[in-house]
């Protein structure tokens, strides 16, 4: 569906996006993620058609962006961080004119409109001038303007922005209903709605790709090898004492839970001690409830990943 190769963007002294490359399937929800300046929003642009690229190429249903840029435009709803709006236009106004814009036929644009009211709960305030409502609800008009044509592809560039906890969950229901059938590219920095919204990522970092798979799989390559998480029933001074015997363990520590304890488990780099553990337990009679090497979230290694990052535009 969109297939993105070698994507270069210079800006006078600075290389924004350099040789990017991905892709993203029909019916897939991709987070985008990147800190402040790390080309994000640049490729945003120039998958849109916004910007054209110095390098590379981007195609979308195997449409290039330069060279057939309005067919592409009218496959994709894009909501950029800014949120252009004509503050001086009433809601339902300025999402029939929209719709217009974008081509919508005549016979189609008022239930259009109507469905993307409904879809961003703006049905209370169709009639409202858009200057007088929060920040909350004209992010919600801008995610309207984004679906009302309809597209193919969808790309959200921190669409939860300003909005409280409710209206966040009705957003992301609303991005898992666009993506069982649509494309949507979503960047946000709140990385827990990644986690719950996004089949895949693409972390982006200094212009480079840093990372490319499922918040599971990004997270399970960075695991703290050198410890080890582990819930043991029994005595928990008597299983730390025992455990800081098992040979390669360099410290342990306890915080009591159910009757036992939950033990995080530190060795020399390089060891692995969870064999050592499990005899250890069995020697005892202690019930082993849970072990495993302590993994890190999305956020961790969207953190380790970037670290370091410093803002460039």
């Amino acid at each position: 569906m969109i297939d993105v190769k070698n994507l270069t963007k210079i800006f006078p002294g600075t290389v924004a996006v350099d040789d990017v490359s991905f892709g993203v399937e029909r019916g897939e929800v991709l987070g985008f993620l990147g800190p402040n300046g790390a080309g994000k929003t640049t490729t945003m642009r120039i998958l849109t058609g916004f910007i054209p690229p110095t390098a590379g190429s981007v195609s979308v249903n195997n449409m290039d962006v330069v060279r057939q840029s309005m067919e592409v435009r009218r496959l994709v709803g894009y909501l950029p961080e800014s949120n252009p709006l004509y503050t001086e236009m009433r809601v339902g106004e300025y999402l029939t004119y929209r719709a217009k814009l974008k081509r919508v036929p005549a016979g189609a644009r008022s239930q259009r409109v109507s469905d993307a009211v409904s879809r961003c709960g703006l049905a209370d305030v169709k009639r409202r001038v858009i200057g007088q409502l929060s920040k909350g609800f004209r992010q919600r008009v801008g995610l309207a303007d984004a679906i009302v044509h309809d597209p193919e592809i969808i790309v959200l560039d921190e669409p939860t922005i300003g909005l409280d906890p409710n209206q966040v969950r009705q957003v992301r229901e609303l991005i898992r209903e666009l993506g069982e059938k649509r494309t949507v590219i979503l960047s946000t920095h709140i990385l827990p709605e990644v986690e719950l919204i996004c089949r895949r990522v693409v972390i982006i970092s200094r212009g480079k790709i840093a990372a490319v798979g499922t918040p599971e799989e990004i997270a399970g390559r960075l695991h703290i090898t050198n410890k080890v998480r582990a819930e043991i029933g029994g005595d928990s001074a008597a299983i730390r004492r025992e455990l800081e015997k098992v040979e390669g363990v360099t410290a342990v520590s306890a915080t009591e839970r159910n009757g036992g304890g939950l033990f995080q488990i530190e060795s020399a780099t390089g060891v692995d001690v969870r064999e050592r553990i499990y005899q250890a337990c069995v020697r005892n009679g202690w019930p082993l409830r849970e072990l495993a090497f302590e993994r890190r979230s999305l956020e961790d290694a969207f953190v380790e990943l970037t670290h370091g990052e410093k803002e460039t535009k």
